[in-house]
């Protein structure tokens, strides 16, 4: 009965890291992610030569790894007409006609939401 013990242990702790190294789909709503998301959108723009700024459009996948803070934002943005520095990009209409782009973008985040730290750890963006 006592060898069975170590076994248990070994399939407990197995089975949380295997689990826990999948991604799986969440509320966009949550508050981690949510603000996971406005600092990716405000990373980007400042990661930009562009002088115009992106702002946030939509979200296409909304996940997260099980027992850990680290979530996969998978994002679309604007080009707006707004300055990156400018205050209210959230309410700048979007650029029309030959300035008009649009990039998706996809972060994958550690977040320590409590001390308001992010940091990424890979991230992909491709105009569309």
């Amino acid at each position: 009965m006592l060898w069975k013990v170590p076994l248990m242990v070994e399939l407990i702790l197995l089975g949380t890291h295997i689990y826990s190294c999948e991604f799986v789909d969440i509320d966009k709503n949550t508050q981690g992610f949510a603000i996971s998301v406005e600092f990716v959108v405000h990373k980007f723009n400042e990661d930009q030569d562009d002088e115009f700024a992106y702002k946030f459009l939509r979200v296409r996948r909304s996940q997260y790894k099980i027992l850990s803070s680290v979530y996969l934002i998978d994002v679309e943005m604007g080009r707006t007409i707004c300055k990156k520095h400018d205050e209210d990009i959230d309410n700048c209409p979007l650029q029309q006609g030959p300035g008009e782009k649009k990039v998706r973008c996809t972060y994958i985040v550690e977040t320590e939401e409590w001390f308001t730290q992010f940091t990424v750890l890979n991230s992909t963006c491709q105009h569309t």
